[in-house]
């Protein structure tokens, strides 16, 4: 049996491979016309898929699944499950600059829980604190699925 993963090394591996991520989609049913998801990422190479399943197993919540060529990712949504991961990170700060993206995250988290992501200012808002976040511009609401894969 494998030993428990150290959070603190968790918190390392993390400054370096994670990715805290909004997603702002284009969808037609959504009161607004778009959607925001909120999302983590962590992707590595297939050889190491073992880790990502040990970071599942610790967290408890989350999936592993194939990420794009020879790489696979853990990655974790659902309001539920981002709650617990922002309580792991602040229990456990993050050291590099990460750290700026996962409070712009919690940000975003802390607006859709209030509801604001359901009307225009606060969609707008959200595009703006997006657009700042993994050193991806984005000046308009637009997809932005790859913002975690082109920063491999």
């Amino acid at each position: 049996m494998q030993e428990r993963l150290d959070p603190n090394w968790i918190v390392g591996f993390v400054d370096g491979e994670g990715c805290f991520h909004i997603a702002i989609s284009r969808l037609p049913e959504m009161t607004l016309g778009w959607q925001v998801l909120p999302e983590f990422r962590v992707v590595q190479h297939q050889r190491d898929v073992a880790l990502l399943h040990r970071l599942k197993e610790y967290f408890g919540f989350g999936g592993v699944g194939k990420n794009h060529g020879d790489r696979q990712e853990f990655r974790v949504r659902g309001m539920e499950n981002i709650e617990q991961l922002i309580k792991f990170f602040n229990k456990y700060p993050l050291q590099s600059d990460k750290r700026k993206d996962f409070e712009f995250f919690c940000q975003v988290i802390t607006m859709m829980k209030k509801k604001e992501h359901l009307n225009q200012e606060g969609l707008q808002k959200i595009a703006s604190i997006a657009s700042q976040m993994n050193r991806k511009i984005q000046r308009n609401l637009e997809s932005s699925e790859t913002a975690c894969q082109n920063k491999l």
